[in-house]
């Protein structure tokens, strides 16, 4: 039978391609490590690893086993976790995971209402895009994670908090957007500002202008909506920003007009994600009812 230590081993080999990286993470010899994954190739009577001088490659059902030996492992992580705690997620460290979008909007009200309601709590916080955060949830380096809607991942669960709309941003005085309501024919006809690559918000904001002429999309490589407002009040072109930054703003940006969106107004959803395998449900509802509370505006 495997033992949790060839999976743990086969595991860091998966992830860093390299032996010595590998060891290192383990804290074990390099050696010990191959030999470890080695008596796992025969006992399973298949090769896994591809060794050679450019590195290290999976073969092909290597990289099925790897998949499950991540799965393993996080059902063990999660399973220690739940008998350790008790069950309760918010009376000891919870590994919270929020994309920038949302991170200064939510948190300085979210965090200290967490803390106030759960003084046992020690909050482990981490921003970043979509694509990590969900890569490191399913892995098992997080317990719940803020970000928007949908999110397909067969080992997550996930449950929506709220709509966030979104509003054109123009430049003040701008002849081209005179009506009360943002017009799609004047978008398709402006310079749209973007975030950088990677951003969720990036997608949405294409989706929601799906048909911009590619050619006025402005790449300034922004990563965050202050910029991106800055750079509407210099009159660098339009962007959409979500309601909840704009109220963060106090509802107004100096040299901004902030236009809404006739019915149906285009807006994002906010959401939890945590794993199917972590079974937190109380705490889960209490984090979503924290969350939707906190909100700006709310």
């Amino acid at each position: 039978m495997l033992s949790t230590r060839q999976l743990r081993y086969f595991d860091a080999l998966a992830r860093h391609r390299h032996f010595g990286r590998a060891a290192e993470e383990c804290a074990v010899t390099q050696p010990a490590l191959s030999m470890q994954v080695r008596e796992m190739e025969e006992m399973l009577g298949v090769r896994l690893v591809e060794r050679g001088r450019s590195g290290v490659r999976l073969t092909p059902v290597g990289e099925e086993a790897a998949a499950r030996a991540r799965g393993v492992l996080t059902a063990l992580a999660d399973m220690e976790r739940t008998i350790r705690d008790h069950g309760r997620l918010l009376e000891g460290r919870m590994r919270l995971g929020v994309i920038p979008s949302v991170a200064p909007y939510l948190l300085p009200r979210l965090l200290p209402e967490m803390e106030r309601r759960f003084p046992g709590i020690e909050i482990a916080l981490r921003e970043s895009q979509t694509e990590q955060l969900v890569a490191d949830l399913a892995h098992g380096d997080l317990d719940i994670v803020i970000l928007s809607l949908p999110v397909e991942h067969p080992a997550l669960e996930t449950r929506a908090l709220f709509d966030d709309p979104f509003l054109l941003a123009v430049p003040e005085g701008s002849a081209d957007f005179s009506g009360p309501l943002a017009q799609p024919e004047a978008i398709l006809a402006a310079d749209l500002l973007l975030l950088e690559d990677g951003h969720c918000l990036r997608d949405q904001a294409l989706n929601v202008c799906r048909n911009a002429d590619a050619r006025r999309l402005r790449r300034f490589g922004a990563s965050s909506l202050s910029t991106l407002a800055q750079l509407v009040a210099n009159g660098q072109g339009v962007t959409l920003l979500p309601e909840m930054f704009v109220t963060s703003e106090g509802g107004t940006i100096p040299r901004v007009r902030l236009l809404r969106f006739a019915d149906p107004v285009p807006s994002r959803t906010i959401g939890l994600a945590w794993r199917r395998t972590l079974p937190f449900a109380e705490d889960v509802e209490a984090v979503a009812a924290m969350a939707t509370a906190c909100r700006p505006g709310a």
